[in-house]
């Protein structure tokens, strides 16, 4: 067995109560979730669904640097 690691990216939908999840490495891989775990549940289910898809095709499966720090910035600006 191989393995391999993705960053994912997880935002609450605007414009309802679910999660949007998805990983930068591998552009058109998406999927979503009623919370956060059903979410990244899921995106590892279409991971795997995707990599099936690259490897069944005879593409290469991407890997880039792992992300080393990502936060939330609050910067406020006079009104």
């Amino acid at each position: 067995m191989r393995y391999y690691s993705f960053q994912i990216v997880i935002e609450k939908e605007p414009d309802d109560t679910g999660y949007f999840a998805h990983s930068p490495t591998l552009p058109g891989c998406f999927s979503n979730g009623a919370t956060i775990e059903e979410a990244k549940k899921n995106i590892r289910e279409a991971i795997e669904q995707h990599l099936e898809n690259l490897i069944a095709h005879g593409e290469p499966i991407p890997q880039t640097p792992s992300l080393v720090h990502v936060e939330e910035l609050t910067v406020g600006l006079p009104a």
